[in-house]
């Protein structure tokens, strides 16, 4: 599965998934797939981390620690939303209306210790299981 080669400056990814589910691994796969040198660590405390020096910029957001909306009106989404880079962020589903429509949801289950099953869907309707 090549996702980093189907993004573009604009594209958000809306990743879900309980904890230890695969969702910051696959977000170090998708920095490394975009040829940025940066080692991704979670943003759980920092809400979010910048990667540059790839094919485009990375925005990797954590919601997890968050605890209203008002928390996240202060980090200026729609800059990054709309922005100049790609957008993954990790608990998605705790905001969901805070995602853009046009996001991409990606849904993440452990299957075993060593296996996961990860799961694309297009449509935030779908994702949200509105």
């Amino acid at each position: 599965m090549q996702v980093a080669e189907d993004l573009d400056a604009g594209s958000v990814l809306a990743l879900k998934g309980e904890l230890g589910s695969g969702k910051t691994v696959f977000t170090k796969g998708l920095v490394t797939g975009l040829g940025c040198r940066a080692v991704a660590t979670s943003p759980t405390f920092t809400i979010v981390h910048e990667y540059q020096g790839g094919r485009l910029p990375i925005y990797h957001f954590d919601f997890f620690r968050l605890e209203n909306r008002g928390s996240t009106d202060r980090l200026g989404l729609d800059d990054y939303f709309f922005g100049d880079g790609v957008c993954v962020i990790e608990w998605a589903d705790r905001f969901p209306d805070l995602v853009p429509a046009h996001a991409q949801w990606i849904f993440f289950e452990i299957k075993s210790e060593r296996q996961r099953i990860i799961t694309l869907l297009d449509h935030r309707d779908e994702a949200s299981g509105a």
